[in-house]
């Protein structure tokens, strides 16, 4: 059994792949600084189903401060580092576009350099479809990425071309993976899913931008955890496509289906579509199956399902969460 450091470990993604390591028979040191970009309780929420693990330990660090993360690297010797930490959001990294930018790239890199420093010799970088912005669908993995239309994306970008020097000039092996559209319990409140349920369970106007027919690749988180702990194979640099691998479906047809599982009809705060949105995303899935041997197991309606029936589990303390 192998020790891992998990950044960001009390995010939706990082949360769901820590249960999964610990379910496995690992040790997994896990980080996060609790920011506020939203509801710090759906954070605790997360973690509180990882402390109680014998072989969990948290600790309440910035990857930004490299000097507050060598202790770790100085007393563990890691496996590998899975970095899940990230600034996310199209629409706010507009807002804020500096933290981007220190997070996700500086970030990257301080974790880079300390596994130059100590011989860690595994790393696995989330990343993300944003990247794709205006390239021809299905989306490959060697498709040219360089006309990011937001901050968020340029960051993403950043931290995988800093992966592939560090690979470079040290031999580290790192795995990019980038992932389409997660959905599932627990996830965070900025995101489409938990936003649309919690709206048309409360009889508030969904805010939907554009007409609604915009589509994603949706992908169930536990299919993203697999596939990001099958990325810790030794594969040299690689960029891998973790998405639901299907045509896309159109957030009119997920809101749908939502007011179906809730029995309530969805209202409408209708906004002009976002200059820094997608019009669509679609990833090609055949280089993960070829290299990872993963493919997506859970579908649309049997995630949807599993989603709903979270919420309704909790609602009691996520009617109070700010959205």
């Amino acid at each position: 059994m192998a020790t891992y450091l998990v950044t960001g470990v009390a995010g939706f993604i990082a949360a769901r792949t820590t249960q999964l390591l610990l379910d496995a028979g690992h040790t997994v040191i896990g980080v996060d600084n609790l920011n506020d970009y939203y509801d710090v309780r759906l954070k605790q929420h997360r973690l509180a189903q990882l402390t109680s693990r014998p072989n969990f330990t948290f600790a309440r660090l910035d990857i930004e401060q490299l000097a507050a993360l060598e202790p770790l690297f100085a007393q563990h010797q890691f496996a590998a580092v899975l970095n899940l930490a990230a600034r996310a959001g199209v629409r706010y990294s507009m807002e804020n576009p500096f933290v981007y930018l220190t997070t996700n790239a500086t970030g990257t890199l301080n974790l880079l350099e300390l596994m130059r420093r100590h011989g860690v010799k595994k790393h696995v970088l989330a990343s993300s479809s944003s990247l794709y912005a205006g390239q021809k669908m299905p989306f490959t993995e060697d498709l040219p990425v360089n006309t990011p239309v937001s901050p968020y994306a340029a960051s993403k970008k950043a931290a995988e071309v800093m992966a592939y020097s560090y690979h470079h000039l040290y031999r580290i092996d790192s795995t990019v993976v980038r992932y389409f559209t997660v959905y599932g319990p627990a996830s965070r409140p900025d995101m489409a899913q938990l936003r649309f349920v919690k709206w048309i369970d409360e009889g508030k106007p969904i805010e939907l931008f554009g007409d609604g027919t915009q589509a994603r690749d949706f992908t169930y988180v536990d299919d993203i955890a697999r596939g990001t702990i099958a990325a810790l194979r030794p594969l040299g640099y690689e960029i891998i496509n973790l998405g639901g691998g299907r045509n896309p479906l159109a957030l009119t047809t997920i809101i749908e289906k939502l007011e179906v599982l809730l029995g309530k009809k969805a209202v409408f705060n209708r906004q002009p579509f976002h200059v820094a949105d997608l019009k669509e995303t679609w990833a090609d899935i055949s280089k993960a199956e070829r290299l990872l041997g993963w493919k997506p197991r859970t579908g649309i309606d049997e995630g949807l399902q599993l989603s709903v029936d979270w919420y309704r589990a909790n609602r009691s303390w996520l009617k109070d969460l700010k959205f």
